[in-house]
């Protein structure tokens, strides 16, 4: 939000369910508190939304009262746009898609990637499903949110690509871990391990920001644990609903994760795999 208000220029009406004294430094640069999410969606044209589960984005959309579905046909705008960066259900999006349309409001699936780090920076990656026309109107302003942004079809795209994403870290996350005590082992600087390693064929941003973290002791979450299996959950039901049975990177990370979280876990970050 502070990227939307500071780079964009931006008009930012708020909401979130956890309590508003958390956005004392957004409302201090000029964004309007809302009551609700249908409180927000009377006040604007386009509405962003991140929410931690699918079950979430159904209750925050969906309510009858206080959803944005509900608050859209309460407000001026003959054509409002939702935008969804939560990670979630590709058929949820498809269905959210669909619901839109039959009420005049174009949803895009529009899932991130780039953790607490990219969101501060305005450095996100993000990842775009739905109507091509209604992508290029809203490119401006996603564009203050992230560096790469890029769309990949109809609705529901964006939700497929994120679970590309997440399979691409789960076993990453997995070779990250090993990488390091393997290098522990051997007597190595780990700190030079990761320069190095991390400016040749196996840097990735994990190693990069994560290792360092991992040395540290620093398990914070960027991204917690327990979102992170939801992602993988999801990953694995929409696989075996396109037919993919065999995915045994993404399967064996989902274990190790859980096995975090059901040791005290699920609240850290998703650097703490090494914790497994």
């Amino acid at each position: 939000v502070t990227n939307l208000i500071e780079k964009g220029k931006y008009d930012c009406y708020v909401y979130t369910r956890t309590k508003r004294e958390n956005l004392a430094s957004i409302l201090e640069l000029g964004a309007k508190w809302c009551e609700s999410p249908a409180e927000v969606a009377e006040q604007v044209d386009v509405l962003i939304m991140i929410v931690g589960f699918p079950k979430d984005v159904e209750q925050v959309v969906r309510n009858e009262e206080n959803g944005v579905f509900a608050g859209f046909k309460k407000g001026n705008c003959k054509q409002p746009i939702l935008i969804d960066c939560t990670t979630s259900s590709p058929a949820l999006a498809k269905e959210l898609y669909e619901e839109g349309q039959k009420c005049n409001v174009d949803v895009l699936d529009a899932p991130v990637s780039g953790g607490d780090v990219g969101a501060k920076k305005g450095t996100l990656t993000i990842m775009v499903g739905g109507n091509k026309d209604t992508f290029d109107k809203v490119k401006p302003i996603l564009e203050t949110m992230g560096a790469s942004i890029n769309y990949h079809g109809p609705a529901g795209s964006g939700q497929h690509c994120k679970m590309s994403n997440q399979i691409f870290i789960a076993s990453g996350m997995i070779g990250l871990c090993e990488g390091l005590l393997y290098a522990y082992k051997a007597g190595l600087n780990l700190e030079n391990v990761i320069k190095t390693c991390g400016s040749g064929a196996a840097g990735s941003w994990s190693l990069n920001n994560y290792g360092p973290r991992i040395l540290k002791r620093d398990f914070e979450p960027g991204f917690y644990v327990e979102h992170f299996i939801k992602d993988l959950d999801l990953a694995i039901q929409s696989a075996t609903q396109m037919g993919l049975y065999s995915m045994p990177g993404l399967t064996t990370a989902r274990t190790l994760y859980q096995f975090l979280a059901t040791h005290q876990g699920e609240k850290k970050g998703t650097q703490a795999l090494i914790q497994a």
